[in-house]
């Protein structure tokens, strides 16, 4: 059974992910996993961090010859960065009265951090909240992308819409394949207008979010359960989805659309093969795979640091202040649907896994094959 652990904060020395039941037996493709770094560092709308870190990944157990042992993986992607904050970073001793964040951000984790955690500098609890921890995640998913890949699954996505620029036109799996490298969407006339959009947002000192959606197909019936609500799919692949920095929402299939149709409208007819006529499901029922492509979107909250600023209260003095302004995007909503097609593959894989075992990939490929 796959899990996976992360570690690492914005500014420290680097970040880490540890994957332990992963089958001896796949050969990795470190390549592919510097690619999905690189694709989670581009995308209209990043910020000047991205052109300091140039993240690769660096396997540090679990792997010989690129070829996974069994024992659990150890993954590193440093932080270049690191260097310009080890002076207020450093674990072995540093001064934690420099750089300090006291003008909390709304949207942000630093105020509910600090009444967790106690203490009167935001810097402990941002810099493990920082979407910069989704390096390592991505490349943690990247190797489980692979591990999917072996067994005919294959995930993709795209983006949706940035700000009120929606795409509301439905597309195949292939299509998507062919999505903009610039912004992650599918239609390049709105991606045009999405542009025009992130550059007002940057003149005026203001953040975009935005709707990603994605997809899975290969994934045969029976991933999940009905039997317990810990193992139900949808509510596995949700959280994973949620876990994710700035997402606040997430559905399947028609979503919440589905509340505003009748029952037939909604409902996928069954044939005499056992296919659906569509795939309003999303391709989960009843908790479990049923054979479709699943179709599953997140929506994505603006960035909550803002060059202008927003009104809030500082730490220390309980002072009216405005917010600190991090070094920040405008709009990552590429890089966000990269890190969701990496926590959504990572949760498959843990889901694949605790169903179909095996130390080797032989075993696993075998009985995944052996399933109706």
């Amino acid at each position: 059974m796959i899990r996976i652990v992360t570690a690492g904060e914005s500014h420290g020395k680097g970040l880490f992910a540890i994957l332990e039941g992963f089958p001896a037996g796949l050969k990795l493709d470190l390549g592919a996993i510097n690619a999905r770094l690189k694709l989670r560092q581009s995308g209209y709308g990043r910020g000047a961090r991205q052109k300091i870190e140039e993240d690769r990944v660096e396997v540090l157990s679990g792997v010989r010859d690129l070829v996974t042992l069994g024992s659990p993986i150890t993954l590193a992607v440093w932080n270049r960065d690191y260097e310009n904050w080890k002076e207020v970073m450093a674990p072995e001793g540093c001064d934690v009265t420099k750089r300090q964040l006291t003008r909390v951000r709304p949207g942000h984790a630093d105020l509910a951090g600090v009444m967790k955690y106690g203490g009167s500098d935001a810097r402990n609890i941002l810099e493990r909240a920082s979407a910069r921890e989704t390096a390592v995640r991505v490349a943690a998913g990247e190797l489980c992308r692979q591990y999917l890949a072996a067994l005919g699954i294959q995930l993709t996505g795209y983006v949706r819409s940035v700000g009120p620029v929606c795409d509301e036109k439905s597309y195949t799996y292939d299509e998507i394949l062919h999505r903009s490298p610039v912004l992650g969407m599918a239609d390049r006339t709105l991606e045009a207008a999405a542009i025009a959009l992130i550059d007002r947002a940057g003149e005026e000192g203001n953040t975009l979010g935005g709707v990603l959606e994605l997809r899975v197909r290969g994934l045969k019936a029976g991933y999940g359960s009905c039997m317990t609500y810990r193992e139900k799919l949808d509510a596995r692949l949700c959280a994973a989805l949620m876990s994710v920095q700035a997402v606040k929402g997430v559905e399947v299939g028609l979503g919440f659309g589905a509340a505003r149709a009748f029952g037939s409208d909604v409902h996928d007819e069954i044939m005499e093969n056992f296919t659906r006529l569509t795939n309003r499901a999303g391709g989960i029922e009843g908790g479990m795979s049923n054979g479709e492509e699943l179709v599953l979107r997140a929506a994505m909250k603006p960035i909550p640091t803002l060059k202008k600023g927003l009104r809030t209260v500082d730490l220390v003095t309980h002072e009216p202040a405005v917010s600190a302004a991090e070094r920040s995007d405008v709009c990552a909503i590429l890089a966000c649907e990269t890190v969701l097609e990496a926590a959504l593959a990572s949760e498959l894989a843990c889901v694949v896994s605790e169903r179909l075992g095996g130390d080797r990939l032989e075993e696993v490929v075998r009985r995944n094959g052996e399933l109706a």
